[in-house]
């Protein structure tokens, strides 16, 4: 696990890429890779690469990156986990031709891969990674990152050279970079907790998708290509016994929480006391010599917005006979984070549990472990949520037979009568419009509520527009590819390409990485990613029950308290704190924000703190904290 960086001078440019250049956005990072520092610069200082170590396989120095092959040809760096490097390195030996330096260096083993197969060796790769390979012979560079977006990797293109890195601070290093709001991105945002890819809400930077390379050539050329989509590896289970399918699934969940073991440092495990985490516990303690440290935060209050859940991470790493370490937070806990958190952020990541994963990964760096499993991805492949339920539900009404005339009617009626700020018109008006009525997990604000935000200089300027606009090409993608266009799968297909790359996996290594820890995400193995889409969605709700066959697959390897106890997603109480002294902060922040810039109308922002629901203000508290940070420091 590391932090990259490089750029690419295009022929036509006189820009020489120094090793100085590299260096400061390089050391911009050193909070994901404090073991050790590296810099390469081509002979005609077209090229740099730069790298920050967190060492994790290979301790060795001959491990370091960048790294180059035998005879100089390829070089790369490189951040995150080939898990089944030894056997793609058993394979190359078989084949001959290779020489190596190291002993068992993930790194090495994508350069010869690479070297073998061009770049379908990624078709063999099973992890996360993002990479960056430099061809001399070819004078080309590519860029990569991993199928479901584990790990980030940003771009920009600008005075005749593209400029990469692991975060987009190293990026701002560059003295031509353009420092100026994305408005697109900033009217996305407010739909969705986050910038989709392939924009972020710097103007001029990108992010690179999910499952996608990018090649780019000497003269500036780029082509981009997405090399993985799961509807393309998915099966048909239909004929399949349930118990059969379930027997599957926990193989191939013990394959792959087992290959997330594979590290030369101590690993440990996040336990929130629900469903996945625990099974996350239990799998890895299976054939452990050693106890397994587990890690747990909970709140020093009661809240009626969050419960805690520490009795039921108590619980679980007794009977698997963990190590348990928890921590309770506080309002002043996230008041002191929040300039932090800013700051590794790089853009805003509209959810408050970004303080609780924080706070948990410091707690494991500060005993001693190094690496995480983390329990993302199951509730998007499984159905976890209830209001993905209810949703389904009203999608099924909404596949009837009624007249489109007749919605439409309806809307405008409400619409007339003021009845059109909460989310119930929200989806009548998507059912009107013929489109589906699930737009992401993360809903943010409806179209209405987000118009009432702007500012009248971006209400004109995005009148008549919605963020459907970035969910038509996914949508495309899902009608062409599906087998079966179950409203269930459409919300699993979506989520997989836009909330769990873009969002929850983006506070997993921000907030892991903060602290020079690694995130290991077991659930969205590929190869466990694409079985998940194959179940049948009748049985990921059967009987009414969410997460109906994946708590089959694990009855027996956790306890039954686990499995039968109310959903309750990892969260934060911020609608109690919002009551407090973070109530004042945010009013603070946003009306200064809407002082500096002409996005919000802070009249409308006004009247949202005189009710119940101001807590639904910290994606917009997020974006002020983030402006104040990257665009009104007196240094900038």
């Amino acid at each position: 696990m590391c932090g990259i960086v490089g750029a690419f001078s295009f022929s036509d440019s006189p820009f020489a890429v120094s090793e100085p250049y590299i260096v400061q956005m390089r050391d911009t990072l050193i909070h994901r890779g404090p073991d050790g520092a590296g810099v390469w610069i081509s002979p005609n200082r077209n090229v740099g690469l730069g790298h920050r170590r967190l060492a994790i396989i290979d301790l060795s120095e001959t491990a370091s990156q960048p790294m180059c092959n035998e005879d100089g040809a390829l070089w790369v760096v490189f951040n995150g986990e080939i898990y089944n490097h030894a056997e793609i390195r058993q394979e190359l030996e078989s084949l001959g031709g290779h020489r190596w330096k190291t002993d068992h260096s993930d790194t090495e083993v994508i350069l010869h891969a690479f070297e073998q197969w061009g770049i379908d060796c990624l078709q063999r790769f099973r992890g996360m990674f993002a990479i960056a390979i430099w061809d001399q012979g070819k004078q080309e560079l590519w860029l990569i990152r991993d199928r479901v977006g584990i790990k980030p990797l940003y771009y920009s293109i600008h005075h005749g050279r593209i400029v990469f890195a692991s975060e987009i601070k190293a990026l701002l290093q560059d003295p031509a970079q353009t420092r100026a709001v994305n408005e697109e991105g900033f009217f996305h945002y407010l739909s969705f907790l986050t910038v989709p890819a392939p924009d972020t809400l710097f103007d001029g930077i990108h992010k690179l998708p999910s499952g996608t390379w990018m090649r780019v050539r000497a003269d500036g050329q780029v082509r981009e290509y997405r090399y993985w989509d799961v509807l393309d590896h998915t099966q048909s289970l239909a004929g399949m016994a349930e118990e059969e399918i379930a027997g599957r699934i926990l193989a191939e969940l013990r394959t792959s929480v087992k290959l997330r073991k594979v590290s030369d440092v101590p690993v440990g495990v996040f336990l929130s006391g629900g469903i996945d985490s625990s099974t996350n516990a239990a799998l890895f303690s299976e054939g452990e010599a050693s106890v397994v440290k587990t890690f747990s935060i909970g709140y020093d209050g009661e809240y009626l917005s969050y419960q805690n859940e520490l009795h039921y991470a108590r619980l679980v790493a007794d009977k698997v006979g963990a190590e348990y370490h928890e921590k309770l937070l506080g309002i002043q806990d996230l008041i002191d984070f929040l300039p932090r958190m800013v700051q590794l952020q790089d853009e805003p990541i509209g959810d408050p549990v970004c303080v609780p994963v924080y706070y948990v990964s410091k707690l494991a760096r500060d005993n001693g472990v190094i690496v995480c499993q983390v329990g993302e991805g199951a509730d998007e492949l499984f159905c976890g949520y209830p209001h993905w339920k209810t949703l389904l539900n009203a999608q099924k009404l909404d596949n009837l037979p009624v007249p489109r005339w007749l919605k439409t009617a309806l809307t405008a009626a409400l619409c007339f009568v003021g009845m059109n700020k909460d989310w119930r018109y929200e989806y009548l008006r998507r059912s009107s419009s013929g489109l589906p009525l699930f737009w992401g997990g993360a809903g943010a604000f409806t179209d209405v509520q987000k118009m009432n935000l702007l500012s009248t200089r971006m209400r004109k300027k995005f009148a008549g527009r919605t963020s459907w606009e970035v969910l038509a090409p996914i949508r495309k993608r899902f009608e062409e590819k599906s087998r079966d266009k179950e409203p269930l799968d459409w919300m699993a297909y979506l989520d997989l390409n836009l909330r769990l790359p873009e969002l929850l996996l983006m506070r997993v290594d921000k907030m892991c990485m903060g602290v020079s820890l690694e995130g290991r995400v077991p659930f969205l193995d590929h190869k466990f990613v694409e079985l998940a889409m194959s179940v049948p969605a009748r049985l990921k709700t059967a009987t009414g029950t969410l997460k109906y066959i994946l708590k089959k697959a694990v009855r027996g390897v956790i306890p039954d308290e686990i499995i039968d106890r109310k959903k309750q997603g990892f969260a934060a109480p911020i609608h109690e704190w919002y009551e407090g002294h973070l109530g004042l902060i945010a009013e603070q922040e946003l009306k200064a924000f809407c002082m500096h810039t002409d996005l919000l109308n802070w009249e409308e922002l006004k009247k949202a703190f005189n009710t119940k629901h101001k807590a639904a203000l910290w994606p917009l508290l997020n974006a002020a904290l983030w402006h104040k940070e990257y665009f009104m420091r007196e240094e900038i």
